[in-house]
């Protein structure tokens, strides 16, 4: 059976952060381990799924793209969340790196997504930010990396070449905060792997955008038995009632 289906930017988040609950290394370590949950406007739904509330979408995020490259206008009203055992703990600035081993899990989003499942992430701060504070440790240390991203965010070309002609040094012009990209890797969830996971149908990125409502949007090919189409179906429509938070960048 097939089904086609379009999902707006912030339903996209949602189904993705309800993939994210449920991958392996996510439910491994939220029983066995740590999962950090590091600042960004789709972890910011995971962090809902992972709680079992609704957080402060406005304020868990650091940098944003509205018109421009920007900073989240609240960045200093929230931190990333530390999970252990599934619970949340208050811990110090350096306390998770010092602890983080083979059975956690360091969520982080990403900015763009390439043709061969790289992804790219701007970096304004001079020391990297959250992924100079992350990414490098977990990655000595081999712990997972789970990366949410929406296929809204691919492009055409490799994130390890746009990596080397970027950095906020080079660029003279910018709209924005000139910035840098890193290429991360791990295991990137998008709303494929989320269907798949969630309800075991192949999905196909078939579009991007749209007007009104739908800028930003992104159409599916649903395609499986029809059980589990109609499934996964019925559940991206209930996502047209999820309400789009307001997240500002700095004036």
């Amino acid at each position: 059976m097939k089904a086609s289906a379009v999902l707006l930017p912030h339903a996209s988040k949602r189904l993705i952060a309800r993939g994210v609950s449920v991958h392996p290394l996510v439910r491994s370590a939220m029983t066995e381990g740590t999962v950090v949950i590091t600042l960004g406007t789709t972890n910011a739904y995971v962090a809902d799924e992972l709680l079992g509330r609704t957080i402060d979408h406005g304020a868990f995020a650091a940098g944003v793209i509205d018109d421009r490259w920007n900073i989240n206008a609240r960045i200093a009203e929230a931190k990333e969340i530390v999970l252990r055992y599934g619970e949340a703990i208050e811990i110090g600035p350096e306390e998770p790196l010092a602890s983080l081993g083979p059975h956690d899990v360091v969520i982080k989003g990403g900015n763009a997504l390439d043709p061969y499942g790289a992804v790219g992430v701007l970096m304004a701060s001079s020391s990297g930010g959250t992924v100079g504070r992350y990414v490098a440790p977990a990655l000595a240390r081999g712990v997972s990396i789970v990366i949410p991203i929406s296929v809204g965010k691919s492009i055409h070309t490799s994130i390890a070449e746009l990596s080397l002609r970027m950095g906020s040094k080079r660029i003279d012009l910018s709209s924005g905060i000139p910035s840098g990209l890193y290429p991360l890797t791990g295991h990137v969830l998008s709303e494929i792997e989320a269907l798949d996971l969630l309800f075991g149908v192949q999905a196909i990125h078939v579009a991007s955008g749209g007007v009104g409502p739908g800028a930003g949007s992104v159409s599916l090919l649903l395609e499986g038995e029809e059980d589990a189409v109609r499934q996964a179906f019925a559940y991206v429509e209930s996502l047209a009632g999820e309400e789009e938070p307001v997240v500002e960048g700095r004036k």
